[in-house]
């Protein structure tokens, strides 16, 4: 079973590990060095190996451990961004390249879906877009517009495929839906046979960059390489893209209903945040998808309640028979509205980022992998310009900012403190995480099912922002850059590269 970065499960889990058919050695030079194995860097190690480059793929956890098997799966050409904010932004030529290159994605997934014969429930779909009262409607009529501008054939439509209320709705063809990880594992498995190099449980410590040579240290070993890829949700360490992308969490249920009434189709309401539908097959039984009520990361001091009102939102429309999966992921919603996927700011000719998806991540993580392959080949791609994180203009103060970050955690509190001290130890459940004050400093507190008690440094590591807890998930977030820690500290998700500090208890 995939193992992903939350407690709760998702229904993507089960599928087995890709099979590793080959290790690598340490001190092995490569001409690409690709960190993180979700679908941005399964596919951008899978394009550069099939064109003449050999390539490392390096795994922290397993592939597909975050947000590859948490997404809902959707492939769209009707973006997160609506195209009328898009056009605004970045002109109407540049808005049609952004929908041209959602088509391409899901025309890549499709393609590697018949040359490899990956059995993921790949299925083109209508997608519907609905509006519930006037402001929405009127919303929906400019995005109608704007679809036309950019090349995008939709129709008013007199239904959509879920029984809630509507007053227009407008209808896209040849939208789609996927198991995101039996794909990633195929393309993983191809990866291989292609002769390309995978190692997983294999975190790296830190990159060091000579002109054209980047090395990089993971564990006792070093790797040398011409060019490296981050392909880790958000680059790690302190970077312009971190002050740029805005970490979100949001919330998926999968239902198994009373009646048949499962959608034919994919269908998003108009609300902020949006709702969002799809049918799922599951040992060869329909459940419905339903997700949303999406907020920033760390912002949410009651996580495990969000379920609840999303499970109540189903119910209101549907008669659901049982909960069979429930499950939270992270993603990025970028300043201007579009992913950044190119050269990694202040990181030279040879280092490459890709982030920002918002939620769309299947799509704008395939296209990712297309456009780092092209630029790492030929130097070239159609998307450089619009998709470029150097469109990100530099932010005064940025280098002050890091230096007066560097050693947050130094003095913040002592290294053992009295279990007797802490009054708010007898006051945690068992699965309960809290951050409280001790002497006037604050200590994150996390009492596992046994009863044992963790004391951590609230700190974030990466910029020195206080974690939260996340019921959801029984994780530490950091509302800052959605770095992500376990209930007992350990490093989830970057930005950060190490764990929380433990704090040693005294009887």
């Amino acid at each position: 079973m995939i193992n992903r970065d939350g407690f709760s499960k998702s229904l993507w889990q089960n599928e087995a590990q890709a099979e590793l058919a080959q290790r690598s050695m340490p001190g092995y030079t490569f001409d690409v060095v690709v960190i993180g194995a979700g679908i941005t860097g399964v596919t951008t190690a899978l394009l550069l190996q099939q064109s003449g480059k050999q390539c490392l793929l390096l795994e922290a956890h397993n592939a597909g451990f975050g947000t590859s098997s948490g997404t809902s799966a959707h492939l769209n050409t009707l973006l997160d961004t609506p195209y009328p904010d898009v056009i605004s932004k970045f002109g109407k030529q540049k808005a049609m390249l952004a929908a041209q290159g959602a088509a391409e994605a899901i025309a890549i997934i499709k393609g590697h879906v018949d040359k490899y014969a990956i059995d993921c429930d790949f299925a083109y779909k209508t997608g519907y877009l609905f509006s519930q009262n006037e402001r929405e409607s009127q919303q929906l009529t400019e995005i109608s517009k704007a679809l036309e501008v950019v090349g995008i054939s939709a129709e008013w439509s007199d239904g959509i495929p879920v029984p809630l209320p509507f007053d227009n709705a407008i209808k896209v063809e040849r939208q789609a839906q996927f198991h995101p990880t039996k794909y990633l594992s195929a393309l993983l498995r191809q990866y291989i046979a292609d002769g390309g190099n995978y190692l997983d449980q294999t975190a790296v410590d830190h990159v060091d960059s000579d002109g054209a040579v980047q090395r990089v240290s993971a564990g006792k070993a070093i790797y040398q390489a011409t060019d490296i890829v981050y392909a880790t949700h958000i680059p790690p360490g302190l970077n312009l893209l971190h002050l740029r992308c805005a970490p979100y969490r949001s919330y998926v249920l999968a239902l198994k209903l009373a009646r048949d009434k499962y959608p034919d189709g994919l269908a998003y309401d108009l609300k902020e945040p949006y709702h969002y539908f799809r049918t799922a097959i599951h040992d060869g039984r329909p459940l419905l998808l339903v997700g949303g009520n999406d907020h920033k990361t760390g912002h949410e001091a009651k996580a495990e309640h969000v379920f609840s009102e999303l499970e109540a939102y189903a119910r209101k429309y549907y008669e659901v028979q049982a909960v069979a999966y429930r499950w939270s992921s992270q993603y990025y919603i970028p300043a201007d509205g579009l992913p950044y996927i190119g050269h990694l700011p202040g990181g030279g000719n040879h280092q490459f980022v890709a982030t920002g998806y918002s939620g769309n991540g299947m799509i704008f993580g395939t296209l990712a992998g297309r456009i780092l392959c092209d630029l790492i080949v030929s130097g070239e791609s159609p998307y450089t310009t619009l998709l470029s994180p150097s469109r990100i203009k530099p932010v005064a103060g940025f280098s002050r900012f890091i230096r007066e970050n560097a050693d947050v955690l130094k003095h913040f509190v002592s290294d053992r403190i009295s279990q007797q001290s802490l009054t708010e130890l007898s006051e945690l459940a068992k699965g309960e995480g809290r951050v409280v004050k001790y002497q006037e400093k604050q200590v994150a507190l996390y009492k596992d099912e046994y009863g044992k008690v963790y004391a951590l440094h609230p700190v974030c590591p990466h910029a020195g922002c206080i974690v939260q807890w996340n019921s959801a998930e029984q994780s530490w977030d950091c509302p800052c850059h959605g770095a992500r820690y376990a209930a007992t500290g350990e490093l989830l998700n970057g930005p950060a590269s190490r764990g929380l500090r433990h704090i040693g208890l005294d009887d």
